[in-house]
């Protein structure tokens, strides 16, 4: 199976990837009313654990100076995530992701992207990846309304185990990012997905 080919998505080159959508329809007099929800729930991070009921990750927002903060999410902002099992000695306990994309399209449909990658702990003098994966990997995820159609894209792409760490994180990293590479981010992100749509 081959990665799919979509516009603002980090192009697949070396590694794992993964392809996590969900989709949904609804009457004309409704799509818009339910896609500025979905941009709510898109853009307040620090709550996507509450969308994703059936995972256990957490994910905390933070600004680029590593202050914890509630607002629409900015180009060089921090993500930090709490999966379940042991974290890196590296950053606590977490891993963490930088924004380093954010784009808004409206040719043909109505879509945001998000683009992160494993980064660094902000404001940390620490010269490590804290992250499972290699700073090449991406996590872009993408809502889109087309039609009377909504749907949640999370792409994942060039995924390797991060092994610039040190000997307990590196055995960690290669745990975690080869069960990621063969399906357990995928879940994980396809549960978010669907939770995102869940307007019950």
């Amino acid at each position: 199976m081959k990665p799919k080919q979509v516009p603002g998505v980090s192009l697949q080159k070396s590694g794992g990837f993964h392809d996590s959508e969900s989709t949904k329809e609804f009457s004309v007099s409704e799509i818009d009313e339910k896609f500025e929800i979905l941009k709510k729930r898109f853009f307040s991070i620090n709550e996507w654990k509450s969308y994703n009921k059936n995972a256990s990750a957490e994910f905390k927002h933070f600004d680029r100076s590593g202050q914890p903060i509630e607002r629409i999410p900015q180009k060089g902002d921090f993500i930090r995530i709490g999966i379940p099992g042991p974290g890196t000695k590296e950053a606590n306990g977490y891993d963490w992701v930088e924004i380093v994309n954010l784009s808004h399209t409206t040719v043909g449909s109505e879509s945001y992207l998000m683009v992160c990658r494993p980064s660094k702990e902000p404001n940390k003098l620490k010269n490590h990846i804290a992250h499972f994966y290699s700073s090449a990997a991406t996590s872009n995820i993408m809502i889109s309304k087309e039609g009377n159609k909504l749907k949640v894209g999370v792409y994942g792409r060039n995924e390797k185990p991060n092994l610039d760490a040190s000997f307990t994180d590196k055995i960690r990293n290669l745990l975690i990012g080869f069960g990621g590479i063969f399906g357990f981010s995928k879940i994980q992100w396809k549960t978010l997905a669907e939770g995102f749509l869940d307007f019950k």
